[in-house]
């Protein structure tokens, strides 16, 4: 046993020695990312608490505020038309039952014209647009603006149309694909693999694995950013349907093992740009910083705005 320790001692001292070291010294390993663009104001759902989420209004605002990314999702329409909207059902959106896949394009209802903020609870927005986008419109009246577009459905033609149309536009560089689902992420990337992308879920957890083994200096990483929800707005500005996630307890344990600035400036050295959001209060968008965000995603670009504003003039 002794003779055991005597070789075994030394080796994980070094392991955890040169782990540390090339935690803080990535550039030996890895060759830094080289993304075609760095956004620090990350507007969600095209700013949906200033102007009803995911219009053309709200885009134009968002830009007009400044914003350096759009963050959407998109749905295909009966007839193959790329609509952007979060919900596939547009019930909470529209007050309609009914899905973007069963309709034509020009059969969409309109949103409501006061809508909730899904993460700042008890606050609305609305606006004079309420018609649903078309992520072709969007490419077209901004076609430098970088752009996250979220896949919810592993739906293969819609993966497919997006692809296409970001070729036509050439804009493969400046527009992410992004998607929990690790499966859905896979067609993604087969589909255009020239594109950049963010973490799913399941290589977010290995990701946090790899961290905390000390592994993840060794392990080459394909992703360009990642983005995450700022744990503390739980129970605060954002109510969660999930249960378990409404214990303040499970909510602490989650922010204690995912906000670790050393796991979050690895990254920034290894060119993989931090999102965190949603983030609509000032507190919240200065402990995203404070935790080694690279940019943060708020449903308001002017509150965004005017709190970097404020802080690039006191640095």
């Amino acid at each position: 046993m002794s003779s055991f320790l005597y070789f075994i001692l030394p080796a994980l001292g070094g392991y955890t020695l040169t782990s540390l070291y090339l935690l803080k010294n990535p550039h030996i390993l890895h060759r830094k990312k080289r993304t075609a663009f760095y956004c620090t104001h990350i507007s969600h759902r095209g700013g949906c608490g200033e102007r009803i989420e995911s219009t053309m209004e709200a885009f134009t605002h968002a830009v007009e505020q400044g914003t350096q990314m759009l963050e959407m999702d998109v749905h295909l329409t009966r007839d193959g038309h790329i609509v952007v909207s979060h919900d596939e059902n547009l019930l909470r959106q529209t007050g309609h039952d009914v899905t973007i896949s069963s309709l034509n394009l020009q059969d969409l209802p309109l949103y409501k014209d006061r809508l909730e903020v899904t993460f700042y609870a008890r606050h609305y927005s609305s606006g004079a647009d309420r018609k649903f986008a078309l992520l072709e419109d969007v490419f077209r009246k901004f076609p430098k603006l970088p752009i996250s577009i979220e896949i919810k459905e592993n739906n293969s033609q819609l993966i497919k149309k997006v692809s296409e149309l970001v070729k036509c536009y050439n804009r493969e560089d400046i527009t992410v694909w992004a998607s929990v689902s690790s499966s859905i992420m896979k067609e993604c990337r087969e589909t255009n693999d020239c594109m950049p992308y963010s973490f799913s879920m399941k290589r977010g957890v290995l990701l946090l694995l790899l961290f905390y083994s000390g592994l993840l200096p060794f392990v080459p990483l394909g992703e360009s950013l990642l983005q995450f929800y700022l744990p503390c707005i739980f129970n605060r500005t954002f109510i969660p349907e999930i249960r378990i996630l409404r214990n303040k307890l499970v909510i602490s344990l989650v922010q204690k093992i995912t906000m670790r600035k050393s796991l979050f400036e690895h990254l920034a050295a290894r060119g993989i740009q931090v999102h965190l959001f949603v983030c609509n209060e000032d507190e919240d968008i200065k402990a995203a910083f404070e935790f080694g965000a690279t940019g943060v995603m708020s449903d308001y670009p002017s509150l965004l705005s005017n709190y970097l504003s404020r802080n690039r003039c006191q640095e």
